[in-house]
């Protein structure tokens, strides 16, 4: 340094300690300090992988109780939950009442049966007739019989006296049959105006009975109170609540993942302890259900029977919410990671490792994942130590500072 800036220097003090001061800390601030990270070792444990979804419990059969006649049922005194034994009468269905007849339905009810009368007499005045000419035939037959014998009429008119004869009587038996019929029509429009709804009848209506068709409970009572029912319309579910499974809608792309006889661990279903279970059977059709953030997804049932003991899950029943976890993949003793210490680098995987308190990229392959954890089939081994959750401010070589928990 020149003389002439050395000089006022030495006469001032003060402005040499500010400057060495400034130059410190300048020193200081650029001078690279090590990255506080969050670290985690390399360890052998279970790892299990899952396919979670929500599902629920269902009576294994079902049986849908439906009116097989058109009529009138009675006040349903069974509730949701009664048992029922096979055989017993669970309700009675009475056949519907006639219509009331309004003026113009009576009036028009009476002049049918005007009509039907009439169309009697018509019809015995025309069997008096057929009967009258089928005596006359009879007889003309009777008189050809010995005459044909002698010679004394042709044979074409015998035929035709013994045509005539069987003629007239076949149409006589035709008129008896239709007073017969005339005689039905008569009963029939009277009986439009003898049984009326507002007319009371002694007449005691025959009940059908609604039988149970096994030992349960009732599942689900459709109507309760009385009043008309069609042919074919539901009016109870019964099933036994002791025989349930399991059934979860999966996405497809799991479900071909999935197959018979897999495990499913049952969580959250009210128990202090999971429920097992095995799959039995994927459905082959799947459905479209819109999701909650209104996303169209393929679904396809799966079915699974309790392995659980029947004591552990009696107090569950039809319709029951849980969560299962089909196990795809568990091996007791595995060499992971948490997933979160991973990151992508070039076209694989890696992780930061700890030499020295400074940060070492070490790439590494993976195996099985359930995404919290991944499986380490290179690149690492037991009691490494890693940097779990690593920052963008982390790189090859640079040091480190482990944050205290």
């Amino acid at each position: 340094m020149p003389l002439h800036f050395i000089q006022p220097l030495r006469n001032h003090p003060g402005i040499l300690a500010v400057a060495i001061l400034v130059i410190a800390f300048l020193t200081w601030g650029f001078w690279p300090q090590p990255v506080l990270v969050e670290t985690t070792q390399v360890k052998r444990a279970p790892l299990t992988v899952t396919i979670e979804e929500e599902g629920r419990t269902r009576v294994i059969d079902r049986y849908v109780i439906s009116s097989p006649v058109n009529g009138m049922t009675c006040r349903m005194h069974l509730k949701v939950g009664d048992e029922v034994t096979q055989g017993q009468t669970l309700l009675g269905i009475t056949p519907l009442q006639s219509q009331v007849l309004d003026p113009r339905s009576r009036a028009q009810a009476q002049a049918q049966v005007s009509a039907a009368r009439s169309a009697l007499q018509a019809a015995k005045q025309q069997a008096l007739s057929a009967q009258a000419a089928a005596q006359l035939a009879k007889d003309k037959f009777k008189r050809y019989q010995p005459l044909i014998d002698k010679g004394l009429v042709s044979q074409e008119t015998f035929d035709q006296a013994k045509t005539e004869s069987l003629t007239a009587n076949a149409t006589k038996r035709s008129a008896d049959f239709r007073v017969e019929v005339a005689n039905y029509e008569l009963q029939a429009a009277l009986t439009t105006l003898e049984y009326s709804a507002a007319q009371p009848s002694d007449i005691t209506v025959e009940r059908v009975p609604v039988t149970s068709p096994i030992n349960g409970r009732i599942l689900k009572v459709a109507r309760k109170c009385e009043g008309p029912v069609t042919t074919g319309e539901s009016l109870l579910e019964v099933g036994d609540p002791s025989a349930l499974e399991i059934e979860v809608d999966v996405l497809s792309a799991d479900a071909v993942k999935i197959k018979p006889g897999m495990r499913v661990i049952l969580d959250r279903w009210g128990g202090q302890q999971p429920l097992e279970g095995l799959v039995r059977n994927i459905e082959p059709v799947g459905f479209t259900k819109v999701s909650a953030l209104g996303v169209e997804e393929q679904r396809v049932l799966v079915i699974s029977d309790f392995t659980s003991p029947t004591e552990q899950w009696e107090r569950l029943g039809d319709g029951y919410r849980v969560e299962a976890k089909f196990v795809l993949w568990h091996q007791d003793k595995v060499l992971q990671v948490p997933s979160s210490a991973l990151f992508r680098y070039q076209n694989g995987w890696a992780v930061f490792t700890i030499e020295n308190e400074r940060a070492k990229l070490q790439t590494v392959t993976l195996g099985q994942r359930n995404g919290l954890n991944a499986q380490i089939l290179s690149g690492l081994k037991e009691g490494d130590k890693i940097i779990n959750h690593p920052s963008d401010t982390v790189e090859d070589g640079v040091g480190l500072k482990e944050r205290q928990s």
